[in-house]
């Protein structure tokens, strides 16, 4: 199991204590390079229409929880492309 496998199953299971590093980690693997980076944000663009991006906030080292779950259903979509 490679290490962005052990952090989305982190994701699933505990979504309050997903570090940021890890959470943008899965998202540049998953869906590149950043489409915009300024001060605590960083927003990816999505490979398809309606919802274009998943924003992913710095909050003392740790991601919001509802942005894990939206990284979470975001590559759930991907696994339907």
């Amino acid at each position: 199991m490679t290490t962005i496998d052990k952090i989305i199953r982190q994701m699933e299971t505990q979504p309050n204590g997903i570090r940021f590093e890890d959470a943008v980690k899965v998202c540049r693997k998953y869906f590149g390079p950043p489409r915009a980076s300024s001060g605590s944000h960083i927003v990816f663009k999505m490979p398809w229409q309606g919802d274009p991006r998943i924003n992913v906030q710095n909050k003392g080292g740790l991601v919001k929880p509802y942005q894990v779950r939206q990284i979470l259903l975001a590559l759930e979509r991907l696994k339907t492309l």
